[in-house]
């Protein structure tokens, strides 16, 4: 099944998200996310980010407002229809440490029913995919490198070719270099399979990197939604706060806004 082209791929309509006693987490968002575009969600500790992500596959319930999948309000999905048609990766991978990577990679697609040698086949296409190779199928998740388990991780969310990825810091438990080299290839891999991702960061390098939108949060609360040429000029006071945090030490500027990975 797939959106019709004027329909959202996901909508929020006034959509809150509180805790029993209150405090609310998520409040009033109103958002429309298309097909195929990379949006970041960026924001520091506590904006919202990971819980409004956490709406959109209904590991968390929204306590007020709207939120469609496709144009269907979530709680008319099957939730393990819609799970299967979003992707999720998350910060250092979230591996079954007990699991070789085939059967990791593998574990969606054999819960669905598909016959063993047509796993066999995705796993090594998704291997390939994103550049690992084919030998370290039977390998643990202990037995590899902080790149190699999050490299695992995306090609496990890719697994069903849902057409949307939802991403948790991805990349953020990496050292630089890591982080930079998958970032470089995430984007080229992004180029190709034209999925729409949700991507939650605090980096302001790494939305201005990805995003082809970025959605900045404080509190709970939407405070603008910009191309990230735009996210560089624009004057509100958070984002010219994130422009100055994220600036090299000796004041020179960010560089360019990329313009997304599309």
């Amino acid at each position: 099944m797939s959106a019709a082209p004027s329909t959202p791929a996901i909508a929020f309509r006034g959509t809150s998200y509180q805790l029993p006693g209150g405090e609310a987490l998520v409040e009033s968002l109103s958002l429309e996310i298309r097909e195929g575009v990379t949006l970041i969600l960026l924001g520091r500790s506590g904006s919202g980010k990971t819980t409004t992500l956490k709406l959109m596959n209904r590991l968390l319930e929204a306590t007020a407002g709207e939120l469609l999948v496709e144009g269907k309000r979530v709680e008319d999905w099957d939730v393990i229809r819609l799970r299967r048609r979003m992707g999720y990766a998350i910060q250092d991978a979230g591996l079954f440490p007990h699991y070789t990577v085939e059967r990791n990679i593998g574990l969606l697609p054999s819960v669905e029913g598909w016959p063993a040698t047509r796993i066999r086949e995705r796993v090594q296409e998704l291997l390939e995919m994103v550049g690992l190779e084919s030998g370290i199928a039977g390998r643990y998740p202990r037995e590899l490198s902080g790149g190699q388990r999050q490299r695992v991780g995306v090609a496990r969310a890719l697994a069903l070719d849902p057409p949307v990825l939802l991403m948790d810091e991805p990349f953020g438990a990496l050292d630089p270099m890591t982080r930079a080299e998958l970032q470089g290839e995430f984007a080229q891999l992004q180029k190709r399979l034209k999925k729409t991702i949700v991507l939650v960061t605090h980096d302001l390098r790494e939305a201005l990197l990805l995003g082809t939108e970025i959605v900045l949060l404080d509190a709970g609360r939407l405070v603008g939604r910009y191309a990230p040429a735009e996210f560089m000029r624009t004057a509100d006071p958070l984002a010219v706060a994130y422009r100055h945090a994220f600036s090299a030490p000796n004041g020179s500027p960010l560089p360019p806004a990329a313009g997304g990975v599309r």
